[in-house]
């Protein structure tokens, strides 16, 4: 199989998508597959588009250019979309519909959790697939990372890329407080990595700048349990990659949050509740760390998943053709050229 990544894998701290884009590349290399981050062959089995802003700098192409190469180039090229974004992620206007009309040029649509199915983010005639994200194990694992004593500080970390406040700043200023606080001073600490939203800084939390890689490993894995409270996940990889280091998890009831973190900590609704499960999770946190051993959502597994996606649609190939229409709305096949 020839396959085209709609991604420029970036080095450094760079968010999830940059995080599955590599894992997919090297899995799909490692069977021997060919894989190329371009439309430049006429060859290309399988195009799988990742973003439909064509002008952001880790899109490689976009929904314009794929229905350009199926037009002039290769028809018989199979089209898979991923959607792991959204409007509610971040409060924004534009970007369910930049989905759903970039969605146009699909054959078959991959969520990377199952809440996004609902939005109007893609055209509902096409199949459909969920396959959760999954982290790298051979970067994220508890390592020598001791279990909380019982005794010292339970530290807890969280970490993101972006500084919006629907991240979960509510719950984020919520503990800063509590460190300071009486009842809880001495007895919890808390680490934030990543960017903050602007003009804003932490009054006893620890910050510590955006990492990636082994130094991002390092850090959480000198902690004992995660926190987050991010707002309309589309699924994200910061609370996985805590998962996979052995961390127990605090997580907010909201977006794809539930169905990665069920089973392996506890969720609220609002940041009034963390206390009160912080307490739970002291009083029960031998059984929920040795219970981290079993969180199965790893690059591995899903890399396998979206192959086996990739293989089934190739071998059905013909039929998939055949529900093609590509000219069913020529205004879209237009407006797709359009890159914003």
């Amino acid at each position: 199989m020839k396959l085209a990544i709609g991604y420029h894998i970036q080095d450094g701290p760079w968010g999830g998508g940059n995080n599955f884009a590599r894992s997919l590349a090297e899995a799909a290399t490692a069977r021997g597959d060919h894989v190329v981050f371009d439309l430049a062959d006429d060859d290309i089995d399988l195009i799988l588009l990742t973003d439909p802003r064509a002008h952001s700098p880790s899109v490689s192409f976009g929904p314009g250019a794929i229905l350009r190469y199926l037009i002039s180039r290769n028809r018989r090229a199979i089209v898979v979309h991923r959607i792991n974004e959204c409007d509610e992620r971040k409060g924004t206007h534009n970007m369910n519909h930049l989905l759903w009309r970039g969605n146009y040029a699909a054959d078959h649509t991959v969520f990377i959790a199952s809440w996004l199915r609902d939005l109007a983010v893609y055209q509902k005639d096409t199949a459909s697939t969920v396959i959760l994200n999954g982290g790298d194990t051979r970067l994220f694992h508890p390592g020598s990372n001791p279990s909380w004593n019982g005794t010292e500080p339970l530290r807890f970390v969280t970490h993101h890329w972006g500084g919006n406040r629907l991240k979960g700043f509510d719950v984020y200023e919520a503990l800063d407080r509590m460190l300071a606080e009486p009842e809880w001073k001495g007895r919890i600490d808390f680490t934030y990595i990543g960017n903050l939203p602007q003009g804003f800084a932490f009054a006893n939390a620890h910050h510590v700048t955006p990492l990636s890689g082994p130094p991002l490993v390092k850090e959480l894995t000198r902690h004992h349990a995660y926190i987050t409270g991010s707002i309309n996940e589309p699924a994200g990889m910061h609370h996985v990659e805590g998962a996979l280091c052995g961390l127990p998890l605090l997580y907010r009831k909201s977006g794809a949050l539930p169905e990665y973190c069920a089973s392996f900590g506890f969720g609220f609704n609002s940041a009034d509740e963390v206390p009160a499960l912080i307490h739970r999770m002291m009083s029960e946190y031998s059984g929920l760390r040795a219970a981290m051993a079993n969180y199965q959502n790893t690059a591995e597994r899903m890399s396998a998943e979206y192959l086996r996606l990739f293989d089934s649609l190739l071998a059905d190939r013909e039929a998939v053709l055949a529900r093609r229409r590509l000219w069913r709305n020529p205004w879209l096949v237009l407006r797709n050229q359009i890159p914003f």
